[in-house]
Order: structure tokens, then C-alpha cells, then sequence
């Protein structure tokens, strides 16, 4: 007995549909809430696997941890009773390692596995241990955890090598409670860090600079509670967006920070796509043919990595050919094979893919591989003649909160069966 998400293909959505709140935020702003000591209440939280798995660590370690609605979570971090976090838990997903920084800045030491979640590549934490190194950390590895203690953290000047998302958080983290300044130098911009950096400051911290390459994070002695909304799902609203614009219908985003969505508006434009920005919500209009455009994935502001499968499967009906790059994961494209098996014809030169646009695709049974090449398989699905089935849907449970219930709502014809 399987779930999978069946699909039946070529009908056009029409209406509104509604972003939750941002999945990458929130796995990041939750562990940060163990350097509270006091109540914090956080809304906006997306109701997915991934959310539920870390909050579920949080209990673990020691943390109160009430849901006082399906987006709104409280967190009392006053009494943890261990700082080492459960290894079958934290090895199911990546943004566990938040829980390293965190623990670290708050109590001096912290062991948690090393990172999991959907594979695409290797993921070195080395940046992540620098960091704490110079922080005054010692750290090791040892049986597939990573250890870090330290009797005292102190402010230091760090540069990253390479843009990391993980280790600036991380980094962040560790230095909030630290004694005296913190910089980081070549620092990632996207927007889950400054909503973490806002979180953390509402709470009491004085960290400048997020969404900019360099951040300082001055340390203070405790943070306290409060309430606090996480921004919402820049991914999420992306892929709706490329839903719609899939289609060929016209559809609402709503509640998205359109400037969070520049560089998917821009190539959607290009390629004959009307967008309409309003302050919260993004209107995706199509009606002519797809025409091909190039796409490269880069650290924000430019394209996000993690909208290139969804990129590709709306590319694949092109009326020509498109090229799109990943600059970011060495091996992001292990579902092309999927959208192959949907009439996709589609070409892997290095760390391109060469996408020569078919006149439609036709529906059979998919895997979704991982998170967001889940969301590119209901992307093709939607469009497909005849009906898809995607095994695996719960790798696309990990980040869509109620997904088939918001596509039905605009028209989808898409249901979770059991065989």
C-alpha cells in the first residue's frame, strides 16, 4: 500500500491561491528559538513534514512546545535537558544542523547528525565548523555526529570562502550570545536570513547587516520572548507562479513579497508571460506560447536553485529551445529522467540542461525524487495529456503545506490515492 498523487492533465487554473509561510525561514527560526529564554510565539509557521519533524526535536531536547493553531506555534526553550540532538530524527533533513549554532550560542555545546534531507549532492558543513572554530569552539566529528563545545564564545571576524546559506545562519546563531562582535564577510543574502536575523532581534539581539554581504552581530547576554510572523514562501510562491503560468491560466498569487520574486518574474516575462505586481500578490497570465529563455541559478537575488526543476518543467512545452545552468548543486538534475518518461525531451551537457520544447507531454507514472523535483513533477503533471502518477509524494510533503486542497480550489484536477 503506496500514496500517490494522481493527476489528471490540461486544465487550466483560474483564481486565488494563498503562500504559507516560508519553509526555509522557518527551520532556521525555530532552532533559533532555543536561544530564548522565555516564550516565543511564532505565526506564519507552514504546517509540512520538515516543520513538524524539527519542532518534534525541540521536544526532545527539552523545549514546551504548544501549537496554538495549525500556523501558529509557541516555544518555551527555558528548561532544555540535553544538548545533544536524537540522531534518527536529525538525520532525516538538513536544516537540523541549525540545531548545532543554536545549542552552541546558548549553552556551549551541541551534538547533532550530520546533515540529511534530499540528496543532490554533497554537503559540506566545513564553513559551518570554521565558523564556530573562530568563535573559540572545538570541534570534531565522530560516529556521524558533529560535536562542538566551548567554554567561552567570543566575537570574531569571519569570511566565508563560499556563499553558505548554512553557515551564515549557523554562524548567526552561534554569535548572538557571543562576547563582543561578530562579522561576516561574504555572507548569503537571502531573505529566510534576514527574517531570521528580524526574528532574532524582536527577541532582543543586535544583528545589522542581513540581506547584505557583510553582517555583525554584536552579542548580548540573553534574549527574551515575544511574537513574531515568519515572511512568506519565496519557493512556494515561485512555484505557483510557474503553475499558472504552466497552464496557460490566470491565477493570484497572494500573500508574497513580490520582491522576493524578481528573478523568476523576469524570465517568466521573457518567456510570454504577463505579470502584475500589486504590494502582496502576483497575477500570472498566459495565453500565447511558451518562448525559451535562458536560465542560471545563483545566490539571491539571482535565480533560486531551488526553482530551477520547476523552471524545467515549464520549459519543457517551449516553442524552442531553452538552456538552463545550475551553478549551485552539482547534481540537481537526477529527475530529468523523470520528466523524460512524460515525453520531456531533454539533454544533460555538464551542469546545463538543454530543453528542446515539445508540443505537449503525456502522463505516466513518476517519481517525485525529491522535495522541489516533486513540485516539477505536478508542474508537468498539470499540463500533461492524460493522467500522472507521482510515487513518493511525501518528499513533496516536506514543503507544500496542503497542496492538493490549494490546487483544487483553482481548478486542478489532483487527489491523493491509496494503491
Amino acid at each position: 500500500m503506496v500514496e500517490v498523487l494522481k493527476i489528471e492533465g490540461g486544465h487550466k487554473l483560474y483564481g486565488d491561491i494563498t503562500v504559507s509561510g516560508a519553509k526555509n525561514a522557518a527551520l532556521a527560526i525555530i532552532p533559533g528559538a532555543l536561544l530564548v529564554e522565555g516564550a516565543c510565539r511564532i505565526e506564519n509557521v507552514p504546517s509540512i513534514r520538515d516543520v513538524k519533524l524539527i519542532l518534534d526535536m525541540l521536544r526532545y531536547l527539552g523545549a514546551k512546545v504548544e501549537l496554538e493553531d495549525s500556523s501558529t506555534v509557541i516555544i518555551d526553550a527555558s528548561e532544555i535537558k540535553t544538548c545533544k540532538a536524537p540522531y534518527e530524527m536529525a538525520s532525516k533533513m538538513r536544516a537540523s544542523y541549525y540545531l548545532l549554532g543554536a545549542l552552541l550560542g546558548r549553552f556551549g555545546e551541541a551534538e547533532v547528525a550530520l546533515p540529511g534531507g534530499c540528496y543532490f549532492g554533497q554537503r559540506p558543513i566545513d564553513l559551518h565548523e570554521k565558523g564556530f572554530r573562530l568563535l573559540g569552539a572545538n570541534v570534531r566529528q565522530a560516529k556521524g555526529q558533529i560535536i562542538a563545545k566551548a567554554k567561552t564564545l567570543r566575537g570574531a571576524s569571519i569570511f566565508l570562502d563560499k556563499i553558505s546559506v548554512g553557515a551564515t545562519i549557523n554562524i548567526i546563531l552561534a554569535a548572538v550570545r557571543a562576547e563582543g562582535t561578530t562579522i561576516i564577510e561574504n555572507a548569503a543574502k537571502e531573505p529566510h536570513i534576514v527574517d531570521l536575523a528580524n526574528f532574532l532581534n524582536s527577541m532582543g539581539a543586535n544583528i545589522r547587516g542581513a540581506g547584505t554581504e557583510t553582517i555583525r552581530v554584536k552579542g548580548v547576554e540573553r534574549l527574551g520572548g515575544g511574537t513574531y510572523t515568519i515572511i512568506p514562501d519565496q519557493i512556494e510562491a515561485g512555484t505557483f507562479m510557474l503553475m499558472a503560468a504552466a497552464t496557460g491560466g490566470d491565477v493570484c498569487v497572494k500573500n508574497v513579497i513580490p520582491k522576493h520574486m524578481d528573478s523568476l518574474s523576469s524570465k517568466l516575462i521573457e518567456s510570454g508571460v504577463e505579470i502584475t505586481e500589486c504590494d502582496d500578490f502576483i497575477r500570472v497570465r498566459r495565453n500565447g506560447a511558451i518562448r525559451p529563455v535562458k536560465v542560471t541559478t545563483l545566490p539571491y537575488p539571482g535565480f533560486p536553485t531551488d526553482l530551477q526543476p520547476q523552471m524545467v518543467a515549464f520549459l519543457s512545452c517551449c516553442d524552442g529551445t531553452s538552456i538552463v545552468t545550475e551553478n549551485v548543486w552539482e547534481n540537481r538534475f537526477q529527475y530529468i529522467g523523470e520528466l523524460v518518461r512524460l515525453n520531456a525531451n531533454i539533454t544533460i551537457e555538464g551542469s546545463s540542461a538543454r530543453i528542446n520544447g515539445v508540443k505537449h507531454l503525456e502522463g505516466a507514472p513518476v517519481r517525485a525524487t525529491d522535495l522541489r523535483a516533486g513540485a516539477a513533477m505536478v508542474i508537468a503533471g498539470l499540463v500533461a495529456q492524460g493522467i500522472t502518477e507521482i510515487h513518493n509524494p511525501i518528499n513533496i510533503d516536506r514543503g507544500y503545506e496542503d497542496l492538493e486542497k490549494k490546487l483544487t480550489a483553482i481548478g486542478a484536477k489532483i487527489e491523493r490515492v491509496i494503491q
